[in-house]
């Protein structure tokens, strides 16, 4: 009797020989499992790449993608801002005190006639005081309050090339022209004209923003 013959059935049910059945999984049980793996290991890569989309579109994530987000804005704006012209006043609601500080008479007058007929209205004409009498060597001097220096100031300016501009302690809105040693004339009335509208011509020279 063989020693893998169970007690007690003889020899009916006798197991002989060296050579004993072996256990193996069912081949169509293995084909599924690996059909699982797989199709797990596709949605996963699946997932990734719909996660790496999101991010690149919207611009979301921890910083590392390159896209940039882009803005669109609806059809029929998105419009720059026209730009803004430069608040500064024309010569109409300028007033000028006109000054003769050189020996020559008659320059504070002829000086003044020019300045209205080019719009600007006019203050005091007459000699200039004892502190600037004499004492301006170029074509003339410009003063005014410390607000007048970015505006009335600048357009004043633009009728007598070469004089020079300073703020004094006044509160009031008039201005002087001063009539200096090397003066000769105003400056050309269509030169000037052109420099007031340049003054005063919107500012193109800043980058326009997109608003929506």
């Amino acid at each position: 009797m063989s020693m893998l013959t169970p007690p007690g059935m003889g020899g009916q049910y006798r197991i002989t020989g060296d050579k004993y059945p072996r256990m193996r999984p069912s081949r169509r049980r293995g084909r599924l499992v690996a059909a699982a793996v797989a199709s797990a290991v596709v949605l996963g890569l699946l997932g990734w790449g719909t996660v790496q989309l999101i991010d690149v579109f919207t611009g979301g994530g921890d910083g590392t993608t390159t896209a940039r987000r882009t803005t669109h804005c609806p059809a029929g704006t998105g419009r720059a801002p026209a730009a803004e012209a430069k608040a500064l006043p024309a010569p109409g609601r300028i007033t000028v005190n006109v000054y003769n500080a050189t020996p020559r008479s008659g320059l504070a007058k002829k000086t003044a006639d020019e300045l209205r007929r080019r719009g600007f209205r006019i203050g005091k004409v007459g000699n200039a005081a004892k502190e600037y009498d004499k004492k301006v060597k170029g074509p003339g001097l410009l003063l005014g309050s410390p607000a007048a220096q970015d505006t009335s100031l600048r357009v004043l300016a633009t009728q007598l090339t070469g004089a020079s501009v300073r703020a004094d302690a006044r509160e009031g809105a008039d201005l002087d022209l001063i009539i200096g040693d090397a003066f000769k004339d105003l400056t050309r009335q269509r030169t000037a004209d052109e420099a007031v509208t340049t003054l005063t011509a919107p500012d193109t020279t800043a980058p326009a923003k997109k608003t929506c």
